[in-house]
């Protein structure tokens, strides 16, 4: 490493522990760093202490810390001046996530650095066969690769989480108050990646906003629009609210008693936990970081929702296809709904392919190859243009793949006028 490196991974390390002393639940935000990527041994000891600190739920300050070194006779290895000096070095936590990010890249390359030297060494060992070799140059690039936050636990050592899972009242479900899929599916699931897919005007959106605003009731939502802006979302929701008829509230049409019934149901609405964001392009780790966001300030999330993943700005690697690129989005879905405790729906379009067929599949979701497996839930939206209703368009809801709770169909009636769906007999 160069001196210039040294110094700003120096500098880094120092702000990422300045920024724990300065407030210590962004220890949440840079779970992936570990002990072993700070170069500096006074640095890493300093960081699993912290740790400790936080997994024994003890305040993480500069009296704290001290006070572990003195307990463990270490007090010699560190003085209190350099814990104030770095609690100095860091005036805000906003980059602290850039820094840790520093702080990894760096220890990955000179975990490598030295790694490819231990591989250089014993390929001048004797082996007894190739596969021996394999398997030494592999036990040291497993060392490369950051340690995962899970652990392997037995029956033994959780017996008293289960047994505590069991009996507290806390639900995993939330209702969407669509009473017959509520009856049916008790809601949506937290940990759920709930895929919903259509053909364009079928109503995906719609649909989306309904059950957004249902399922708020229960906790917050946070809502990626990247297609129509946080005015069009509101003018769908209170149109579906109130029955006013959108049009007359897109073109800003309103009699004086409708736009106090406007009035009425934003004041409604505005007491919901519903949070919008209407910029384009979102991507998923914008997505990650938001979600941990919101639920250090109001805890568990109920729904994460985005309209639609095949406009996500999905990086694609070198020598990566469109659909592994897209893979890689919908693992990262599931992943966040289950670390963040909610349901994680996502929009997706379906293939033009599907509308030669009566019934969609899911080989008709578009670039399926991953979305299918990840998804524990996938909706298809259609409609059958021989089943008709006086008062709207009949769209056919079939739960085409559901983890744990199998398949079914419903038959819904979207009133697109007020854009609001209602379950049929």
């Amino acid at each position: 490493m160069t001196s210039t490196g040294v110094i700003e991974n120096a500098s880094a390390e120092q702000s990422v522990l300045g920024a724990v002393f300065l407030d210590p639940s962004v220890l949440d935000d840079i779970s992936f760093l570990e002990d072993r990527d700070f170069v500096n041994p006074v640095h890493q000891e300093i960081y699993r202490v912290m740790r400790y600190l936080e997994r024994h739920n003890k305040p993480i300050d500069i009296v704290t810390v001290t006070e572990l070194y003195v307990q463990h006779k270490k007090q010699n290895q560190l003085s209190v001046s350099y814990l104030l000096q770095l609690s100095e070095a860091c005036p805000t936590t906003e980059n602290v996530t850039h820094h840790a990010n520093i702080v990894r890249s760096k220890a990955i390359r000179r975990r490598g650095d030295n790694i490819g030297q231990e591989i250089s060494k014993i390929s001048r060992e004797d082996f007894e066969t190739d596969e021996d070799y394999y398997a030494a140059v592999e036990s040291k690039i497993a060392n490369l690769r950051p340690k995962e936050n899970g652990q392997m636990k037995s029956f033994k050592e959780t017996r008293y989480q289960y047994f505590n899972h069991l009996v507290t009242k806390n639900v995993e479900y939330i209702p969407t108050h669509f009473p017959k899929f509520d009856a049916w599916a008790n809601g949506v699931w937290r940990g759920w990646l709930f895929v919903s897919a259509g053909r364009p005007s079928v109503g995906k959106t719609a649909m989306l906003l309904q059950r957004a605003m249902g399922v708020a009731l229960t906790g917050p939502v946070l809502i990626y629009s990247q297609e129509m802006d946080e005015h069009q979302v509101k003018d769908r929701m209170i149109s579906g609210y109130t029955g006013i008829p959108y049009n007359r509230i897109k073109k800003k049409e309103l009699n004086p008693n409708q736009y106090a019934e406007v009035e009425e149901a934003y004041n409604l609405l505005q007491e919901l936990p519903i949070f919008i964001q209407d910029s384009s392009g979102v991507t998923i780790d914008e997505v990650r970081a938001t979600a941990k966001r919101f639920k250090r300030q109001y805890g568990d999330l109920a729904m994460i929702a985005v309209d639609y993943l095949q406009i996500m700005r999905i990086p694609q690697g070198k020598n990566e296809t469109r659909a592994q690129a897209i893979g890689n989005v919908t693992g990262a879905a599931k992943q966040i709904a289950r670390e963040m405790k909610c349901c994680f729906m996502m929009l997706s379009q379906m293939t033009r392919d599907s509308e030669n067929f009566k019934k969609p599949t899911l080989a008709h979701l578009k670039e399926s190859s991953s979305i299918e497996q990840d998804a524990d839930v996938v909706e298809f939206l259609w409609h059958d243009p021989n089943d008709t209703h006086p008062q709207g368009k009949v769209v056919q809801q079939f739960i085409a793949k559901g983890r744990d709770i199998g398949i079914n169909d419903f038959k819904l009636l979207f009133r697109g006028w007020k854009q609001k769906f209602e379950e049929l007999d």
